[in-house]
């Protein structure tokens, strides 16, 4: 099954994560199917870049969400009122 999460990049104690597209058996840090966006927490405010055409596509397809990626995706949709950057 494929699973929409996010992988963590950036240095030491300063977090940045993409949002992937990866099979839900491989590692946090294993090779993605697809890249979908970004997020990155350290910012303020915090900055959010998902591709939602994509993202749709791919759960119309049966991936599922991790808690955090779906609690990303409803901030995107919000329109970034909270601030993000949709």
């Amino acid at each position: 099954m494929v699973r929409l999460r996010l992988t963590r990049m950036g240095a030491k104690k300063r977090p940045f994560y993409r949002v992937i597209a990866i099979d839900q058996r491989s590692r946090r840090d294993g090779r993605c199917i697809e890249q979908l966006g970004y997020y990155d927490p350290m910012r303020d405010p915090f900055d959010l870049k998902l591709d939602l055409e994509r993202v749709d596509w791919w759960i119309s397809k049966g991936a599922q969400p991790s808690d955090t990626v779906a609690r990303l995706i409803q901030r995107a949709r919000k329109g970034g009122d909270d601030g993000g950057d949709s």
